[in-house]
């Protein structure tokens, strides 16, 4: 499976949000420190098919589910 062009920016098109290196950076700082109890999908910044999506992508370990690991981490620092 080719993965090569789900980047951050990607998914955060996906997600309808900013996609712009300062449009990311100023989401993931606003959002960082998400404790460990709560999923990605259950933080309260998604909307319902936000967090569906995400939640898809772990569960079905779809081609999202690299960089959805990796903005998941972004958010626990």
């Amino acid at each position: 499976m080719d993965r090569s062009s789900h980047t951050l920016a990607c998914l955060f098109d996906q997600l309808g949000l900013d996609s712009s290196q300062e449009g990311m950076q100023m989401f993931i700082s606003m959002h960082r420190g998400l404790p460990a109890h709560i999923t990605l999908a259950q933080a309260d910044c998604w909307n319902k098919s936000q967090a569906n999506f995400l939640q898809e992508a772990v569960n079905e370990d779809s081609d999202w589910s690299e960089v959805v690991d990796s903005l998941n981490s972004l958010l626990r620092k």
